[in-house]
């Protein structure tokens, strides 16, 4: 379970102490990053270097003290994923990739983060990081290549440094306005606006930097039509949890997928027709070919509609029609249409204090003084409550097993009461013992296709729904597309 999710739930929600299932807090350090897109056992692997000649210019004194950015990071998203053969891909791909740079004295370091999230960002002292997830989503190298190139982009576009300089400006004329010439409101309209010009600025700083990437793409000899390739997939695969990829924020710090789609393709179609550059899909095939896939067993993991974490010894299961995501900081669920939505948490409780309490220290809105009941859910203590907003109705319980205390939330979109799927929900919540909680942890596997049907594969797939949907987009294909008989594609198997 990972960090609260900025959908409808999560905005009601307070911080309640420690997460025991959390991930580090990464403060200030959130200003250094470029992320853009948004293993195999506990063991950990040395990061892969591209090594550049001794005599090669770089800028000195970063180093040291992005060390300790760099264990924050790798803690933050569950260490280092021990994958020898995906680890010397990223090395040979960004190696690559400096050549045809426009910095080719950079100095990079790549780093497999141990994370089912599909995610890549980089520090302004060259290391790029990039999870299992997104090497799993990619169909071939030259989309991952895609990925690095862009990541280096912000690098050598000196693109983090450029937004803090901007945050911190922002920051110190509002502050000025508010406090110096003693007109608060004035400053905190100006704050208002720094927001959306932030927001602006990092939208623009993405879209220079797929532009920088194609071009460094094209100039290595991978195919430049990947970039847009690769965001296709995540906007497919951003589909599969949520129901829809859903339209841009407006302080969203990324473009909409689909202009990055459009400014990459154009960019690529500047250089030559598709088909030029090459994709190296069969290396890409046989160096993910057992790659972990999905949730590491550790942390929790959702098994169809059920969740179970060995560490902490509970399972539940949600009613029928939800998807479950494991981050981590919580369990998130949704149905296809969105009109309705859960978490589950662990939340911090003092010794003594009332579950009931416990609730409302945790929630930002109101609460519906007649929903609040306590009562035993499985032999456990439990208080329920119940909270109206504009547009969504809450049920929650806080529930204590043992020394933890878990909170349930489920939310449904107008007036309709979730309470009954809800008092489904949270009767299952039940402690397993360590025998029960053993989990075999899913895999990626290289197959041959047997006939031209996707169907046949997808069956296959280890996966809790649309098992043919989540193929497709595992494979780079479209709905009715037919397989080659003899060529290789990824399923998930346990």
């Amino acid at each position: 379970m990972g960090g609260i999710t900025g959908h409808i739930i999560a905005g009601r929600t307070r911080a309640a102490g420690r997460r025991a299932l959390g991930a580090a807090a990464l403060g200030g350090l959130a200003l250094l990053l470029g992320a853009c897109v948004a293993d195999q056992t506990e063991a950990t692997v040395r990061p892969a270097v591209v090594r550049v000649p001794a005599e090669a210019p770089r800028t000195t004194g970063r180093e040291r003290a992005a060390d300790a950015d760099h264990l924050k990071l790798v803690a933050s998203f569950g260490g280092e994923a021990r994958a020898p053969n995906v680890t010397r891909m990223l090395t040979e791909v960004t190696d690559r990739l400096v050549k045809a740079s426009d910095r080719p004295d950079q100095a990079y370091t790549v780093t497999l983060l141990d994370s089912p999230v599909v995610n890549a960002f980089a520090l302004p002292n060259g290391r790029l990081y990039v999870t299992r997830g997104l090497v799993a989503l990619a169909s071939d190298t030259s989309e991952v290549a895609a990925v690095l190139a862009h990541e280096m982009a912000h690098v050598t576009l000196n693109h983090a440094t450029a937004r803090s300089e901007l945050e911190l400006r922002s920051a110190l004329v509002s502050r000025v306005v508010a406090d110096v010439l003693n007109d608060p409101d004035t400053g905190a309209q100006l704050q208002s606006q720094s927001r959306f010009a932030l927001a602006r600025f990092s939208r623009e700083q993405e879209l220079e930097a797929d532009a920088t990437g194609v071009r460094t793409l094209a100039k290595a000899g991978y195919d430049p039509f990947a970039a847009g390739r690769f965001l296709a997939a995540l906007n497919r695969s951003t589909g599969l949890k949520s129901g829809s990829a859903g339209a841009p924020d407006m302080l969203a710090t990324h473009p909409g997928t689909a202009e990055r789609i459009n400014q990459v393709t154009r960019a690529a179609r500047r250089i030559g027709a598709p088909g030029i550059g090459t994709d190296d899909r069969a290396a890409y095939l046989a160096a993910v070919d057992g790659l972990a896939y999905g949730d590491n067993p550790r942390d929790g993991a959702v098994r169809g509609h059920r969740f179970i974490h060995p560490g902490l010894g509970i399972a539940f299961e949600v009613p029928e029609g939800f998807t479950l995501e494991n981050t981590r900081s919580a369990v998130l669920g949704t149905t296809q249409d969105g009109g309705r939505r859960l978490l589950f948490d662990q939340i911090e409780a003092k010794d003594g204090q009332p579950l009931e309490a416990v609730l409302k220290a945790s929630w930002n809105d109101a609460f519906d003084p007649a929903g609040f009941e306590t009562r035993d859910v499985a032999g456990h203590p439990a208080a329920f409550a119940l909270s109206r907003g504009k547009e969504w109705t809450f049920r929650l319980a806080a529930i204590r097993i043992g020394d933890s205390t878990y909170r349930m939330i489920m939310a449904a979109k107008g007036a309709t009461d979730p309470d009954p799927a809800f008092r489904r929900w949270t009767a299952t919540l039940v402690a397993v013992a360590p025998d029960e909680a053993v989990l075999r942890p899913l895999r990626l596997q290289v197959v041959q296709a047997a006939s031209t049907s996707a169907e046949d594969l997808a069956r296959r797939m280890a996966v809790p729904d649309r098992a043919l949907d989540r193929f497709l987009v595992l494979n780079g294909l479209e709905r009715g597309a037919a397989l080659v008989p003899g060529r290789g594609y990824k399923i998930v198997v346990e």
